[in-house]
């Protein structure tokens, strides 16, 4: 995939931006789980509570922390980390905000140029700043969800974890194996972000091909995206951001299709993350 052709204006984000926002997203994630039963069932991730969702989000974090800081060069074999978590389970979202520091000093001393492996698209340090962003905030809004709450998502964050998603997405078979079946005979799926104002922001197009399935580089970088796409899921980038991570139906009526939804049944039957 040329990754110089796939990459949209405006994305990734400033590395600070990403730095900030994870800090942000953090707290707010401690705060919500913070004195919440830890038993609460968590319906988006199934199997799960809240108490499996927060040793999740620090132990993840704490990792991606030790990637950074080895800056490693090829898989790792294990995920062994000095995690310092509590007995107490209570007290895990307390635990999720005290990692907050060093995440922050972690990501400050770190270039984001710096060549790292990765199982993704940008073989750089940047990858792991976005990828913990994407993860913090997607389950952020899972905890939120569990206990009745509305969440609330920061649109330009959003639409940046779409496009992190849509371009990843095609690795993602080393720990999603029904991603490797997702195949087609040249069908396009639309994925369209509408604008505040109501008209269309962003447009991000997926192909699915014989041998496997590819983002489409956006118009004005190679792209002749005029041709009408097989389907089309039109809203706004909070929404789309639930959408293609399984916490949202595009029958929901938050969303506008067009098209045929036999290929949409097909990609969400292969892409759960």
């Amino acid at each position: 995939m040329d990754t110089e052709t796939t990459r949209r204006a405006g994305h990734p984000l400033p590395y600070d931006s990403y730095r900030q926002a994870i800090e942000r997203e953090t707290l707010r994630f401690a705060e919500v789980t913070g004195g919440a039963e830890p038993s609460t069932a968590v319906p988006s991730c199934p199997g799960w509570t809240l108490a499996d969702l927060t040793r999740h989000v620090g132990s993840l974090q704490r990792w991606f922390c030790a990637l950074l800081t080895r800056r490693v060069q090829e898989p790792p074999r294990d995920r062994d980390v000095d995690l310092g978590l509590p007995e107490r389970a209570d007290e895990w979202p307390a635990w999720v905000a005290a990692g907050v520091p060093e995440v922050a000093e972690v990501l400050r001393d770190t270039d984001p140029d710096a060549p790292m492996w990765t199982w993704g698209e940008d073989p750089h340090a940047r990858f792991w700043a976005r990828r913990m962003l994407c993860e913090t905030l997607v389950h952020r809004v899972d905890a939120e969800q569990a206990l009745g709450l509305e969440p609330d998502i920061d649109p330009v964050t959003a639409a940046d974890a779409v496009d992190e998603f849509l371009v990843n997405l095609p690795y993602a078979h080393l720990f999603a194996p029904e991603v490797a079946g997702l195949r087609g005979t040249g069908e396009t799926l639309a994925f369209q972000c509408a604008g505040p104002d109501g008209g269309t922001g962003e447009e991000w197009r997926v192909r699915l091909d014989p041998g496997g399935f590819r983002p489409l580089p956006p118009a004005g970088a190679g792209a002749a995206p005029s041709d009408t796409p097989t389907a089309t899921v039109r809203g706004g980038a909070a929404d789309l951001l639930l959408l293609l991570y399984g916490r949202r139906s595009y029958r929901d009526p938050a969303y506008e299709v067009s098209g045929g939804t036999e290929v949409l049944d097909r990609w969400f039957a292969h892409t759960a993350f």
